[in-house]
């Protein structure tokens, strides 16, 4: 099997943390690629803050911060499901918030392989993690009621990132910070609604617990705004993975656009939004005229030849935030009163451009 990004990505981590420097120019042999590989990897993990990059080689970050007594020696870990996309900027937000509390953050991916999420988190408390920032790599319900619970039994504090838990659960009695997404939502339908538009469709993902949230706010945001669902949510899926499935998701937004049943959409995610906009233009309906559109992650909306307006969670937030909480939770003293479990939601924010167009 093909090794993905994100493994030959946690390799080189591996690999330097293990080494602490590595040159560039020795990356490809030690990882079995390409220099041109190579170098991509170490400037991609590099910008996201993740290595540090001097004079042609890369370094685990120094994580010695004076001035912040609370956090010094310890050692953070961070199970992700990506180091890329939605997850760059929580691992961003993480590293940044360790680095000022003067802690070193180990970090491993799981490529979104929840079965192999315990396995991981076991390798970083083998690294010297004292606690831990734990994001399953759930992508369906079932992968959360088969693999959830497995974080609430680890031996140090955890700390859930962008993950709900069953309510009830024992992973629910865990620290956790997360994005609100069904805030998100309705921003988003507010906004469409305000410029004059019938009530948005929504095209949704179901392959991530950003995507069920998304598709959860959304009836939320309907009841909410005293809406009926004009149609089924529509099914997106990776264009590259389902080109068929893909299709159909744009002919159904298509069909919706010009029988007149719609005039708005939220899209859930930034990529599938700009395909789904450069698709429907040769069917004849083009955004912002025929349609406004909204994305949600607002990972790359603003780079689509017309700029998506878009949901934008505040994903180095939840990292930075998640972080600081355990080290506030870590510091604790052993005369103190342990301190309540903590549910955060940060509220996302909408970043208007001009996919939405004038109002209706």
């Amino acid at each position: 099997m093909r090794e993905s990004a994100a493994e030959r990505h946690a390799r080189l981590l591996d690999l330097v943390r293990e080494r602490g420097t590595v040159r560039v120019a020795e990356l490809a042999g030690l990882l079995g690629v390409s220099p041109v590989t190579a170098r991509r990897d170490a400037e991609a993990l590099a910008s996201r803050g993740v290595l540090d990059r001097v004079h042609g080689q890369v370094s685990w970050p120094r994580a010695a911060a004076p001035g912040a007594p609370a956090g010094e020696g310890l050692v953070l870990g961070l199970l992700a499901p990506s180091a890329t996309y939605y997850f760059a900027e929580v691992i961003r937000g993480a590293h940044e918030a360790a680095a000022r509390a003067g802690a070193r953050l180990v970090l491993r991916i799981s490529d979104y392989r929840p079965e192999e999420d315990r396995a991981r988190a076991e390798g970083l408390l083998a690294a010297g993690a004292e606690g831990v920032l734990v994001a399953p790599g759930w992508r369906r319900p079932e992968d959360r009621l088969a693999y959830g619970d497995w974080p609430a039994e680890l031996p140090v504090p955890a700390v859930l990132l962008e993950r709900r838990a069953e309510p009830g659960s024992p992973l629910d009695g865990l620290d956790r910070v997360s994005s609100d997404h069904a805030h998100g939502v309705l921003l988003a339908l507010r906004h469409l609604l305000g410029l004059g538009h019938a009530t948005p469709l929504l095209v949704a993902r179901a392959d991530s617990p950003t995507a069920l949230a998304v598709r959860a706010g959304y009836a939320e945001a309907l009841a909410v705004l005293g809406l009926e669902q004009p149609l089924p949510v529509i099914e997106s899926v990776p264009a590259e993975a389902d080109p068929e499935g893909f299709e159909r998701a744009v002919r159904a937004l298509h069909e919706a656009v010009r029988s007149g049943l719609a005039s708005a959409a939220l899209v859930h995610n930034d990529v599938d939004a700009i395909e789904i906009t450069q698709r429907l233009a040769p069917l004849g309906v083009r955004v912002p005229r025929d349609l406004a559109l909204i994305a949600y992650d607002d990972e790359v909306a603003a780079l689509a030849d017309t700029p998506l307006t878009a949901v934008a969670p505040p994903k180095r937030q939840v990292g930075r935030h998640a972080t600081e909480l355990l080290v506030e939770r870590l510091a604790g003293g052993a005369d103190e009163e342990e301190p309540a479990a903590r549910h955060v939601s940060l509220l996302p924010r909408l970043r208007v451009r001009a996919s939405c167009g004038a109002a209706r």
